[in-house]
């Protein structure tokens, strides 16, 4: 199974799709990952070189190739979504998961981050609030599942991912661990 993991800047999708990838034994794909090993920069850097749109081209690129790949969990950068294309390859080829966190909860997580080139502005809760507004129906349309990430604990997500996706019939329940705290003698 292919499962892709999107939602906004700082939703937890890189550290989430370790833990699965890690759960399911299979690998992760960090698109933002890949493109900086492919670009041979930091993505702030490339941002600032050559713009949005150049970065969104090679963005789509590692996206159509990611998902060609018949196994594993990619994490992907929190702009995929605005492109129809990416919305399109994710949602026919991976099973989504949109990790939905409140504006606060993001703001909190990301007011010291430097490494978001978006958010680099004089009002950074204002700027993701405008992203916001603008990703969260494209979240909202890519995804299979929207799972509300922003109280449960790290181990508490992956289970209630884990959880769905069996539920959905898309896990085998002897490939989920039992280490996600439920029960499963007989009876």
């Amino acid at each position: 199974m292919l499962l892709a993991l999107v939602g906004m800047p700082g939703c937890g999708k890189s550290t989430v799709g370790r833990q699965l990838a890690r759960q399911l034994g299979c690998d992760l794909l960090d698109t933002d990952t890949e493109l900086e090993r492919r670009l041979g920069m930091p993505v702030r850097s490339f941002f600032e070189l050559h713009g949005e749109e150049a970065f969104r081209e090679a963005e789509q690129a590692v996206v159509e190739e990611v998902t060609r790949r018949g196994e594993g969990v990619i994490a992907t950068g929190g702009g995929v979504v605005l492109r129809p294309a990416n919305r399109e390859v994710l949602h026919a080829r991976a099973q989504v998961v949109y990790l939905r966190a409140s504006l606060e909860e993001l703001h909190r997580r990301l007011r010291h981050d430097t490494r978001r080139p978006l958010l680099q502005v004089a009002d950074p809760l204002g700027r993701l609030r405008e992203l916001f507004r603008e990703r969260d129906p494209l979240y909202r349309r890519t995804a299979h599942y929207v799972i509300e990430a922003a109280r449960p604990t790290l181990p508490a997500l992956v289970s209630m991912i884990l959880m769905q996706l069996e539920v959905a019939g898309l896990l085998d329940p002897a490939r989920v661990p039992a280490t996600i705290g439920r029960d499963r003698s007989p009876g």
